[in-house]
């Protein structure tokens, strides 16, 4: 008997992305890749690209896939949560100078490599409503993202989170996800003939991070001094968890999507602390284990790799890779070799940061919404977001020995 009401169908979603994600996770343990790359590939597993229309529709229909979405990012909001409140950010401050080099060389190389590519594709691959220079934009754009979230859980299962290199990397994605949206911002409202909603955007972000920093922080730091080291009481629990969702709510507001704010509430919160790690060991396993792959699910159910055909596709869609890959490791590598990062660090920041996905795929959907790139133009470059994500952990497992995953890095070589 088909299901018609949308809480059965999540239910039976949930279980098909879940049990699809293990057993994949399992085949690709063996080639060295995260869960999550499983997870994201589930999802185009369960698309229509392998099962088509129908059969993808019984098991994510058009009524289904409103609410299982808001579990999805009700989740990644919770998961940004908790890898910032474990970022670590107080280690970074003696690596100010690479922190800022990194993120810029990280951001420009590879969004001037995509202008240009802009250019060679515009004619063909164009959504509609594009002019040259808005596509140029996004294309850049598109290319100079680092999905900060899939990074973090990439580090997470790589247990990198807590060493310089991945502190680095991801508070180096987090700052450049920050300045994308407020470019994207900027395209979207010359799209929309509102030229200052880029301003806003700025505006409103640099305001909010000041609030939070000076005002925000001391407050909040100064009430947990008085609160039990050892557990939280569900009051205590409850102003975590409402600041989380307002920090999320503000930057959603803003325009730079509700993970940032999430993110920066954890990072804000006092180091060292029991209580919070209680919370932490509640909230983790139900987030990760059940919300996000929902999530990463979700956002490749929507892949469409079925519209490339012909080998000229192809080709188009391997320059694409070739360019988003040699602009994110080479802008961050020669950016890190200039403060002084040693050239095997300095490469395993470059493919860290070449890690995309959920970031990318949010980015492209506004594109495609907008008509700024065509379908086509869309399933490529989801494919180069897949693609580049799957290169980071045999670029790792080459460029990391096992003795040195969770070292510091070391000065020239």
């Amino acid at each position: 008997m088909p299901l018609t009401d949308p809480l059965s169908q999540v239910l039976l979603a949930l279980a098909a992305v879940l049990v699809t994600g293990l057993f994949l996770g399992k085949i690709l343990s063996y080639f060295g890749q995260p869960p999550v790359v499983a997870e994201i590939l589930a999802g185009v597993a369960l698309g229509p690209s392998l099962l088509g229309s129908h059969l993808s529709g019984v098991l994510l229909p058009t009524t289904a896939a409103p609410l299982l979405e808001i579990i999805a990012q009700l989740g990644i909001v919770v998961y940004m949560f908790t890898v910032g409140r474990e970022l670590g950010l107080d280690r970074l401050r003696q690596h100010t100078e690479t922190l800022l080099a990194t993120t810029l060389g990280s951001l420009v190389v590879p969004f001037l490599m995509g202008m240009a590519l802009a250019q060679l594709l515009y004619s063909r691959l164009a959504g509609t409503g594009a002019s040259s220079s808005n596509f140029a934009l996004f294309i850049g754009i598109s290319l100079a993202i680092t999905a900060f979230p899939v990074l973090a859980r990439f580090l997470e299962d790589r247990r990198l989170l807590h060493s310089e290199l991945g502190s680095l990397s991801l508070a180096s994605a987090a700052i450049g996800d920050v300045v994308a949206w407020c470019v994207l911002a900027f395209i979207v409202g010359g799209l929309k003939a509102q030229t200052g909603v880029g301003l806003k955007v700025m505006g409103g972000t640099l305001v909010y991070f000041v609030i939070l920093v000076l005002v925000i922080r001391p407050l909040l730091r100064h009430q947990m001094s008085r609160w039990k080291e050892e557990t939280l009481t569900p009051s205590q629990s409850a102003v975590i968890l409402v600041g989380l969702l307002l920090s999320a709510l503000a930057t959603q507001a803003i325009g730079i999507h509700a993970i940032s704010g999430a993110f920066l509430w954890g990072a804000i919160l006092p180091p060292n602390n029991r209580a919070m790690q209680v919370l932490l060991g509640q909230l983790k396993p139900v987030v990760t284990a059940l919300l996000l792959p929902a999530f990463f699910a979700l956002t490749g159910m929507r892949v469409r790799i079925d519209l490339l055909v012909g080998w000229q596709d192809w080709l188009v869609c391997g320059c694409i890779i070739f360019v988003a890959t040699l602009g994110k490791i080479g802008g961050t590598f020669f950016a890190a070799r200039g403060t002084g990062v040693g050239a095997r660090d300095a490469l395993v920041l470059g493919a860290l940061m070449n890690t995309r996905g959920l970031i990318e795929l949010i980015v492209l959907n506004i594109g495609l919404d907008l008509h700024v790139i065509s379908p086509t133009l869309f399933a490529m470059m989801v494919v180069m977001a897949l693609v580049t994500t799957m290169m980071t952990a045999p670029a790792l497992r080459w460029l990391l020995p096992d003795s040195r995953k969770t070292t510091q890095w070391r000065q020239h070589d």
